[in-house]
């Protein structure tokens, strides 16, 4: 189903379950009557409630007061609450202290440091996960070739040396 369509449906449901009729100039009156911002037309709230637009953000948590349900279940369903509540679980359940404040420490890292330590986990979980397949799955992977003398060496110029050439300037003819 379409996402507007999903939301109608939920704004349809809390708004019996509010014991209001599902109608838009119900919901018009109660909606204008507590939104600070400008207000909305009979269009748009027929709109939300045929599942053809979803309100911005300040109207969805407005519309979540008057219908006392949280705006993340009025625009996303209770199975994504649910999935955020699960994943929190076993987040909680499977960190300790020890684990938190390296988190804690990591994120007050700055950017660039935080990409190499990220890289470094990285790899490590890659070699842990190689170390943990069987030995008939890993793939022995030959190594590069010698460089020969018909290969170009590229020299990749750091920030401490200079990236400008120096040529001499070119003598015109005839002028």
């Amino acid at each position: 189903m379409d996402n507007k369509l999903e939301f109608a449906q939920r704004l349809r449901e809390a708004m019996v379950a509010a014991g209001m009729e599902p109608r838009p100039s119900i919901l018009l009156q109660q909606f204008n009557v507590h939104y600070w911002g400008r207000s909305v037309t009979f269009q748009a709230v027929s709109r939300w409630l045929r599942g053809e637009a979803i309100p911005g953000q300040d109207k969805l948590v407005v519309l979540a007061s008057l219908l006392h349900i949280e705006p993340e279940v009025l625009r996303f369903g209770e199975a994504v609450r649910r999935s955020v509540r699960e994943s929190r679980q076993r987040w909680d359940q499977g960190v300790g202290y020890l684990e938190r404040e390296t988190f804690d420490a990591f994120l007050q890292l700055p950017l660039a440091q935080r990409k190499v330590v990220r890289e470094v986990i990285l790899t490590f979980a890659k070699a842990h996960a190689q170390q943990d397949k069987p030995v008939a799955n890993i793939v022995d992977v030959p190594p590069p070739p010698e460089p020969s003398a018909s290969r170009a060496i590229v020299v990749i110029p750091t920030p401490v040396q200079s990236t400008r050439l120096k040529t001499k300037p070119r003598a015109r003819k005839g002028r």
